[in-house]
């Protein structure tokens, strides 16, 4: 082992089948964590603990600037050419309330160590100390165009927390985070408070950078199948060895314990016609203590689904039952010092709050006095061991989900960084206890008999956002006023100034310092498609060979292409509600913990897979989704088939509870997702796909959802008579296609399953009822609500305009992704993010996000076209596009994703030749090809389908340019 380190640790990973290694480097006393194994998607981060004093976003700016340039890389945004230039997995950096972590992933060596290089360069070394331009551009500065103009503040931390500050949610968490631990750093907003952030100075940003960003104050952490003696060797030599030892207080302190639960009461806004009642949010929030408890880590997460999110858990029924609220949910939070348990109604009154604390502690002493359902209590542990088998955790590589979880213990303690890494032992041991009585002392002791705990109320108000507009227009005018013409035209100097260097290229010699890859570095064949088909007494089954750690994922797919618009709100009702209502064996409370029992769950989904080659085609499938160990086959079937063969929809009460409850989760997806509403409903002009997308998951189910709860009473037994009759027509013999999972044996297994499932299901083709009414019309429309910022979309389909799509589309997301949006929308226009996304059919969409401008951004997208007709690039370059291109293309996936995979190529029609082709198109792509895409967008943009989502006052300020303008949640 290398001298400048001594081994602190090594630990056996049983669960993660790893090492675990912790090593100190002598001289700066700098931690390095190890965990050893074969995965090939390294990962590797530095990390510093950095709590903030105030709320000015201190943090979060130094994690965006140290990422704007170097000594080593002193390009303006080598992030970006990152991102454009290498095979990534994974990268980012993420601002936490008292850390701050800039990880990044790759399957490639080089590229591995070349991104390791640029952020250890961009942390130690970054250009802030020599560019002011950096802090105002990131964090805030003032704006004037001209001496007449009116003063403003622009910035993207600044734009990306107004867009935070909007969301009823984000308000709530900083409430309850400020509630309980109000003389901690915990009580100060990390990302920034917009009101505080143009209080920051230069002088302090720095000071904050110097004072934690410090070998000494640091956390790495290295993943994989790497050489960790050559990552070592790496560490101290180029960056480590330069430093001495620095006692840095970043020590995070814990709250002390309070006498009495505290009560907080804070407005936030909703739009000008949205109600007031039954828009509240009510919360019950209590401290559990010391994040190094292994046992109440894993425990909370158990009482969680027992209490309150299972169906018919106690706590959720009893406040649904008195009318408390429209839905009621819950979370655990333990990446902090101390962990906190909060229990949240949505759609509620400022008025029941004492209600809805006396029924929460009245509903948890009855529970404990009779004991908390012990069947409840195993279901949640099976799927908790479950999920630790599995460890799918999506698009993120496992390794940094891992990661991340060690700094849950080791920023708090040395000398435990994997204490939060024996979830399966934990979670044996705690089983044993269940019928003891465990969770039963752990609610009296944490939650019932605890006074570390508040009440927060979120009270709607309207008119807040216009009135904080006013505020801060009417402050920045009387700051104005006591400028003198000196100090006018310093600014408006300052504000051209900032545009010509954002708008000036890092030069050739800086952006060729960036380390990339070469095209030889690229593998040329397209990733094979895991995919056998098969016929079982004429049903189709698909194999998708794949080591899955022993766990069969088989999913039933019912083709619904046939399905008529007018009936995709009803069958996404039903896609949410079966499984959460009584079948013929089981109460749904029931049959939700016999899933969990015998499965690792079984969930539905619906889908859209374009046809290959058909510009209107498409396959529309329903879905059902089960993952189980091999020897748990039959009663995952049978649960599976009970819930689709014989749900009971007849409890009205029951399917009232569920739409209320649909409907306040829809209200926060249409809230924080406003950048996928915009792009959808701009689309639904010209595509049926984007239509059934909007009435399945967007604002048409909304408004379908919100006419269902107003109408119960008259529209009851149509539902109910509606979801019988899909369920007759969606499960049937002639609709089902198998798509398993896993290794070679459980093709025999699925063989099996059809052959037992075919019966069951409805023998004769029927036809669904209902219209297809989509026809192409032209959409200009703004849906305004509450928010301090902007989503603005632009589509268009050049496939109806004349042109074909080819491989150098998926090119175009990148340059214009990390080039021409990246520049335009935010760097000079402030917003936090722009991207576009195109289809094989022909659907193309520009979508910005958290965006403070609206009329600027949609001249952007209208100008693309000139951009790609001056499109003008070396090899180096272009090559640099390619790689980032292709490191999307090849992102890693999960054996569950790799299966989907298979099933949508299957059902699209795309086969390896199709994805060869495309990948060929990639990686021979030349400027010529860039060029040519100038003509399918300005034919697409100049169709001008167009939809804004955000500030009611900046909309209304620029109607003129829309024909629709709606509330959000109209």
């Amino acid at each position: 082992m290398n001298n400048a380190y001594e081994l602190l640790k090594e630990e056996k990973l049983e669960g993660l089948d790893s090492l675990g290694f912790i090593f100190e480097h002598k001289k700066t006393k700098a931690r390095i964590c190890f965990i050893s194994n074969d995965d090939n998607n390294k990962v590797f981060y530095i990390g510093f603990r950095t709590p903030p004093k105030d709320s000015t976003g201190v943090a979060h700016i130094v994690e965006h600037t140290v990422l704007c340039g170097s000594d080593k890389y002193p390009v303006k945004d080598p992030f970006v050419e990152l991102v454009k230039g290498s095979l990534n997995t994974f990268l980012n950096a993420i601002t936490y309330p008292d850390k701050t972590v800039y990880p990044i992933a790759s399957t490639n060596k080089t590229d591995y160590m070349n991104l390791i290089d640029v952020y250890m360069d961009a942390v130690f070394h970054p250009n802030i100390y020599k560019y002011r331009e950096i802090f105002e551009q990131e964090g805030w500065h003032y704006e004037m165009e001209n001496p007449e103009a009116d003063l403003t503040i622009n910035g993207v931390v600044y734009n990306e927390m107004k867009g935070a500050y909007s969301s009823p949610d984000d308000v709530l968490n900083r409430q309850i985070l400020n509630s309980l631990f109000p003389d901690t750093t915990y009580a100060i907003e990390s990302g920034g408070d917009p009101k505080v952030i143009p209080t920051l100075t230069y002088e302090d940003f720095l000071a904050f950078h110097s004072k934690y960003y410090h070998p000494s104050n640091s956390y790495i952490y290295v993943y994989g199948d790497v050489d960790i003696d050559e990552i070592l060797e790496y560490l101290d030599t180029k960056y480590l060895r330069y430093y001495d030892y620095l006692e840095v207080d970043s020590e995070i302190n814990m709250q002390k314990a309070f006498d009495k639960p505290a009560e907080i009461t804070v407005d936030y806004p909703i739009g000008a016609d949205q109600d007031t009642a039954n828009n509240a949010y009510l919360s019950y929030n209590v401290c559990i203590g010391d994040v190094l408890d292994p046992n109440m880590y894993r425990a909370f997460d158990i009482l969680n689904y027992a209490l309150v999110s299972a169906p018919g858990a106690p706590l959720y029924k009893a406040l649904i039952d008195a009318n408390i609220a429209e839905d009621v949910d819950c979370s655990f939070e333990a990446s902090q010092r101390q962990m906190y348990f909060s229990i949240v109604a949505r759609g509620a009154n400022e008025s029941d709050k004492d209600k809805f604390v006396n029924i929460i502690e009245t509903t948890l002493k009855d529970v404990v006095n009779k004991g908390i359902d012990k069947k409840t209590l195993f279901a949640a542990i099976n799927g908790e061991q479950f999920r630790a088998r599995e460890l799918d955790f999506g698009s993120a590589p496992k390794g940094l989900i891992i990661g991340l979880q060690l700094l849950d213990s080791w920023l708090y303690d040395r000398n435990q960084p994997f204490l939060h890494l024996h979830g399966v032992e934990v979670l044996g041991k705690i089983k044993t206890k269940v019928n003891n009585g465990l969770f039963d002392e752990i609610v009296d002791k944490y939650v019932i008999s605890n006074n570390h705990k508040s009440i927060v109320t979120l009270r709607p108000k309207q008119g807040l956002t216009a009135a904080d507009d006013a505020a801060l227009r009417e402050k920045l005018a009387a700051k104005k006023a006591s400028l003198s013409e000196e100090e006018i035209k310093a600014i408006v100097e300052h504000t051209a100034y900032l545009k010509e260097y954002q708008q000036t290229p890092s030069s050739k010699e800086d952006l060729e310092k960036i380390p990339m890859l070469t095209r030889f570095d690229l593998t040329r064949e397209a990733r094979p498609i895991d995919l056998a088909v098969y016929e079982e007494e004429g049903t189709t089954i698909l194999h998708h060979k794949v080591r899955t750690n022993g766990i069969h994922y088989f999913n039933m797919v019912f083709d619904i292409s046939d399905l008529p618009l007018s009936e995709v709100p009803y069958v996404s009702l039903l896609e949410r509600f079966i499984g959460l209502l009584d079948t013929e064996k089981y109460t749904y409370t029931d049959f939700t913990n016999e899933m969990y029992l015998h499965t690792g769950g079984i969930s539905t989904n619906t889908a859209v897979h374009e046809v290959f080659g058909d510009h209107d085609k498409y396959k529309m499938t329903f879905e059902v989704r089960s993952k189980f160990i091999y020897e748990e086959a039959e009663q995952a079937k049978d649960l599976a088939m009970e819930m689709i063969c014989h749900t009971k929809f007849s409890d009205t009460k029951r399917l009232k509870e569920l739409i209320t409850a649909e409907k306040s989760h829809m209200e926060y997806v249409l809230n924080t997702k406003g950048n996928q509403v915009a792009a959808t409903r701009a689309r639904c002009g010209f595509s049926k796909k984007a239509n059934i997308s909007d009435c399945a998951n967007g604002v048409r189910f909304y408004r379908f959802l919100v006419d269902l709860e107003e109408n119960f009473d008259d529209r009851k037994e149509e539902v109910i008579s509606k979801l019988n009759n899909l369920c007759k027509t969606i499960f049937a013999v002639d609709r089902l296609i198998i798509s398993s999972t896993g290794k070679t044996d459980v093709l025999a297994q699925s063989r099996s399953l059809v052959k037992e499932i075919k019966p069951l299901l409805t023998q004769q083709k029927l036809s669904f009822e209902g219209e297809d009414s989509f026809e192409v019309h032209p959409v200009k429309e703004a849906l305004k609500d509450a928010s301090q910022i902007q989503y603005v979309a632009m589509a268009g389909d050049f496939v109806k305009a004349g042109f074909k799509y080819n491989g150098a589309y998926k090119l175009l997301n990148t340059i214009l992704g990390y080039d021409y949006f990246w520049i335009k929308v935010r760097v000079q226009g402030g917003a936090y993010g722009c991207n576009m996304n195109s289809s094989r059919q022909g659907d193309m969409v520009f979508v910005s996000y958290r965006d403070p401008n609206l009329v600027e951004t949609l001249k952007v997208f209208e100008h693309t076209g000139d951009y790609l007709r001056n499109f003008d690039v070396d090899d180096r370059d272009m090559t640099k596009y390619i790689i980032g291109t292709i490191s999307g293309m090849d992102t890693p996936l999960t054996p569950s994703q790799r299966g989907l995979r298979g099933l949508s190529c299957y059902l699209s029609g795309v086969t390896y030749d199709i994805l060869q082709k495309t990948r060929n198109e990639v990686l021979d792509a030349t400027v010529e090809d860039i060029r040519a895409l100038a003509a399918p967008v300005d034919a697409s943009m100049e169709q001008g389908y167009i939809c804004v989502v955000g500030n009611e006052s900046v909309i209304e300020d620029n109607k003129n340019i829309f024909n629709n303008i709606e509330s959000l949640y109209n």
